[in-house]
């Protein structure tokens, strides 16, 4: 009986069905879509978020927490009161917000803000478990600036190429033949 016990204690911890042992959490934030998808032995969640607006940047790769503080005041942007701080990367942080209503589209200066409860929630997990962070995707502004970028190119190429050659089904003479003469009469070569 005694042996029996043993090899169900082995069994357990090589298959992770210990109660003592918890896996880490898994957080994927997609930028794109400005979401967080959570899982971890308490559940599964997805949450908005609100990753960098334009003109900042939200670092993109796998990252694991580097320390956590409950209460954390920016001393970079007059104070501002992060709670329940992830930080993953340098001044980088995963936290609380009280601008629920920008969750979903880009506004923050590079952190991934969650709302008050999910940021307390996820905080805990972290705490208990660790946790894996992969970031991933384009945020929409990002995205619409490349295409306003792009599309303006692309209008000012066109610009370039037709606006200097505007007259080219016109005769090549370099006559002093004004446009509205040789409209007139275009067939006529003087």
């Amino acid at each position: 009986m005694r042996y029996l016990g043993l090899m169900l204690v082995i069994l357990c911890g090589l298959f992770g069905l210990s109660r003592g042992a918890s896996a880490e959490v898994t957080i994927q934030i997609d930028l794109t879509h400005q979401r967080m998808y959570v899982s971890a032995d308490g559940g599964d969640y997805n949450w908005p978020i609100s990753s960098a607006r334009s003109g900042y940047v939200t670092p993109r790769g796998y990252y694991r927490p580097q320390r956590l503080e409950a209460m954390h005041y920016s001393q970079k942007y007059d104070n501002s009161p992060m709670p329940h701080s992830i930080f993953f990367h340098g001044g980088y942080a995963i936290h609380g917000t009280g601008s629920v209503a920008q969750l979903g589209r880009p506004a923050s200066h590079g952190c991934i803000r969650l709302s008050r409860a999910n940021a307390a929630t996820l905080y805990a997990l972290v705490q208990e478990e660790g946790a894996r962070i992969s970031i991933s995707g384009t945020p929409p502004a990002s995205r619409l600036a490349y295409r306003h970028h792009h599309h303006r190119t692309m209008v000012a190429s066109w610009h370039h190429h037709h606006h200097n050659h505007a007259l080219a089904y016109a005769p090549q003479h370099h006559h002093n033949r004004s446009l509205k003469a040789w409209m007139r009469e275009p067939n006529q070569l003087w």
